[in-house]
């Protein structure tokens, strides 16, 4: 009886070793699926991450992450497959190329114009003298804002 104990009590010990690795194995998994979709933009929200997401889609592209990596995919081999399906848009920071430069300078571009706009005003504001911000007088002589 004893040796029964014995036996059982080394048998969970091994399967409860087995157990604890299988799941830290699937957690190392999934801490790895969430670091990379923490970088790649939900295509159906595009303010979330996919990570983050709890659209379908976005569901989907975690799924296809989690078993690329299953089969034993880099990171880099993850996010080329998705750029190469998606474009660079699925990137939260897309590379500064050609076809991203808009998105990239667009910003300064419109603060730049804005500006230039507003100083342009300004300066055509000042040549003009006071009488031409005074209100034109009514048909009796008095003038009224």
């Amino acid at each position: 009886m004893l040796r029964l104990m014995t036996l059982l009590l080394i048998g969970a010990c091994v399967f409860g070793a087995s157990a604890a690795e299988v799941e830290r194995a699937e957690s190392a998994l999934d801490k790895r699926v969430t670091e990379l979709t923490q970088d790649l933009r939900c295509l159906v929200c595009q303010n979330q991450s996919i990570a983050d997401s709890q659209a379908p889609l976005a569901i989907d592209l975690k799924n296809q992450v989690r078993e690329k990596m299953a089969k034993g995919m880099s990171d880099k081999q993850i996010v080329d497959y998705m750029v190469e399906r998606y474009g660079d848009f699925v990137l939260y920071r897309p590379p500064v190329k050609s076809t991203t430069a808009l998105l990239w300078f667009g910003p300064a571009l419109l603060l730049v114009g804005g500006v230039a706009a507003l100083v342009l005003v300004l300066r055509k504001r000042s040549r003009l003298g006071a009488e031409a911000f005074d209100p034109e007088p009514d048909d009796d002589g008095i003038r009224t804002p």
